[in-house]
């Protein structure tokens, strides 16, 4: 998730420019870049105060575009900074999304001479633009073609496949800047004798509150003194302006009342955008490209050990499960701040896998160091491209799911189960797995966003679920299989955002000590979907109920059986077991943000917490 924004006007661009970026800060902060056709392009690496102190004396502009990084392709140098220019330098684009088929692109533009200075999936775009003048040019018999920058920039987009939020200008046309939106957010603003493009409201809104959003296959045209909006095929579209009434803060988080539960509401897009490209449903296949360096050492592994930290670790236990019983690897799942203490047994058959939201995770990334001295394969599951596991490691996959800003972490937990998903799919159709079953396990994955979206349409259910319990003090979280990993994570979600006492445990020790526990005043979350340990929940669960402890079961849709037995139920659709835990997540992310929010607490900064624990 990137942040761009534009602006055409009679101020001084350079100055609206930068402090728009600041409201944007958010959406990125690995690189920041500005643009006006009249002093021309600025980049930095980091922040934009750093991009501030490059800006030179007297930098100024009447129109410009502007960008933050969040990184997806290439790392976070000032090269691949944004905005992007073509072979001319009078075409320049700032970008938020992904171009899917940026590597035929980019072959067959540097075949026709163009010659590309990033290694970002953006670039091509620039080039693409470049081409259709070209060519709208050569058609044109000497003439100039009318509006050929906005039959240029149309051409271009109509050969793209992938998303994208883009911000487009052309130097011999400045006051003129266009927008488009495919699966990545756009909005207009409009002002008087000026008008705006930003990846959402918050560093318009200091502006107009007049906002305009686009639709996906939507591109605007923005001039001092208006604004169309068409279809990509060329309709006309007509739509009015909306009166925001957010402040800018509140607009940074798309109107929620917390990023929680904004990246919650994310989870959806974090899955699809972890697995865009990397289906192959025909074959029932995954195509990891960052593993394909390392394709031929992983058909020779012989065992797996992941490490990870906190929600990270319990996406790889999940991970554990879908290695063994999918791909049939050997795997265990090591806590990074345990690994290297332990003189872990490990040969050159052996891949060690990190995974880490931030990638700069201390513990896991010394495991990564000790895995790699004793002669492993180490591959990284990162979101932070160009992080520092993402750099030590021999391979790995990139989350795509976007910064996160709050401390729980949420959408990245999904994206994380998601790419372990992947690797499952591609290790097991290595070692045997059939095509039928790579279809199936691909064509659920493919089902999975529609399924979670089906899910937050329930906020409101599990909303009133939390307030009845809103006063108790225990919890316990029980699950087996897929989903005790689930129970860890659920109890992990409300004791970090509501400071109460919540332990999980897997459903057949709770006569081990757990049951002991339970009373009236000790509720219990179940994990008990319709899947191959059932009926084994089902007897923990009447366990707890003949001890009198209220249960509020997670069960599939369509068990209306279960109702006779626990107090709530909160429904989740039907997958595959292997993906039942991306599914049964989602409640309790839920069921943590509203039982938080009914406290008062500031759930995206929990007490004593902070967003990577870069130090042991």
């Amino acid at each position: 998730m990137c942040g761009i924004f534009a602006y055409t006007g009679e101020r001084n661009a350079g100055e609206i420019l930068l402090d728009g970026l600041t409201s944007l800060e958010y959406r990125g902060y690995d690189s920041a870049g500005i643009y006006t056709p009249q002093s021309g392009s600025v980049k930095s690496v980091g922040a934009v105060s750093h991009l501030r102190r490059k800006m030179p004396p007297g930098f100024f502009g009447t129109s410009g575009i502007a960008h933050l990084r969040w990184a997806t392709h290439g790392e976070p140098t000032e090269g691949n900074a944004h905005p992007h220019t073509d072979c001319t330098g009078d075409v320049w684009v700032v970008h938020n999304g992904i171009v899917e088929n940026h590597k035929e692109l980019r072959k067959r533009l540097e075949a026709a001479g163009h010659t590309f200075v990033s290694s970002t999936d953006t670039e091509v775009l620039t080039h693409l633009v470049e081409e259709h003048l070209t060519l709208l040019r050569q058609g044109s018999e000497g003439q100039e073609p009318e509006n050929i920058f906005e039959k240029a920039a149309v051409a271009a987009l109509k050969e793209v496949k992938g998303t994208y939020g883009i911000a487009i200008q052309y130097k011999h046309d400045p006051a003129r800047i266009i927008g488009a939106r495919m699966g990545a957010p756009v909005v207009l603003g409009l002002g008087e004798h000026e008008n705006f493009i930003a990846s959402d409201a918050s560093p318009i809104l200091r502006h107009t509150r007049q906002i305009v959003f686009l639709e996906d296959g939507e591109v605007a045209v923005i001039t001092p003194e208006g604004h169309t909006i068409t279809k990509i095929g060329g309709e006309s579209v007509s739509r009015a302006a909306e009166q925001v009434d957010w402040n800018a803060e509140a607009a940074q988080r798309n109107g929620y009342d917390h990023f929680m539960l904004k990246e919650i509401m994310e989870e959806p897009d974090a899955v699809r955008n972890t697995s865009r490209g990397r289906i192959i449903d025909t074959d029932g296949l995954a195509k990891l490209g960052g593993l394909e360096s390392v394709a031929e050492k992983l058909r020779g592994i012989r065992r797996v050990i992941i490490v990870a930290c906190g929600t990270a670790s319990y996406a790889a236990m999940a991970g554990e499960y879908m290695l063994e019983e999918n791909a049939r690897i050997p795997t265990e799942v090591d806590i990074g701040s345990e690994f290297r203490y332990r003189t872990p047994v490990i040969d050159e058959g052996t891949a060690v896998i990190a995974v880490s939201q931030s990638g700069e995770t201390a513990d896991t990334l010394e495991a990564v160091r000790e895995g790699k001295r004793r002669g492993a394969l180490t591959l990284g599951i990162v979101n932070t491209v160009g992080s520092t596991i993402a750099r030590e490691t021999d391979a790995g996959i990139y989350l795509h799911a976007g910064p996160e800003i709050s401390v729980a972490s949420t959408k990245a937990y999904v994206s994380q189960l998601t790419a372990l998903a992947l690797l499952t799919l591609f290790l097991g159709r290595q070692r045997g797995m059939s095509v039928a079953r790579g279809k199936e396990i691909a064509q659920a994955l493919r089902e999975l966003p529609g399924k979670i979206e089906e899910v937050l349409k329930r906020s409101d259910e599990i909303r009133k679920v939390a307030k009845k319990y809103a006063n108790t003090r225990d919890f316990l979280f029980m699950g087996r299989k897929y989903n005790l990993a689930t129970a860890f994570e659920g109890a992990l979600k409300l004791k970090e955002t509501s400071y109460i006492h919540a332990e999980a445990c897997g459903a057949g020790e709770m006569k081990h000590g757990h049951l002991a526990m339970i009373d009236e005043k000790f509720p219990t979350i179940a994990l008990a979907p319709s899947d191959s340990v059932y009926e084994k929940n089902m007897s923990n669960i009447q366990e707890i109920r003949t001890r009198k402890g209220p249960v509020i079961a997670i069960a599939t849709d369509g068990d209306d059986e279960i109702r006779s037995t626990v107090n709530d139920v909160l429904y989740i659709p039907e997958t595959i077991e292997m993906l039942s835990p991306i599914l049964s997540v989602v409640p309790l992310h839920l069921f943590a943000y509203h039982f938080a929010k009914q406290k008062g607490i500031n759930v995206d900064r929990p007490r004593n917490l902070a967003k990577s624990v870069t130090v042991e």
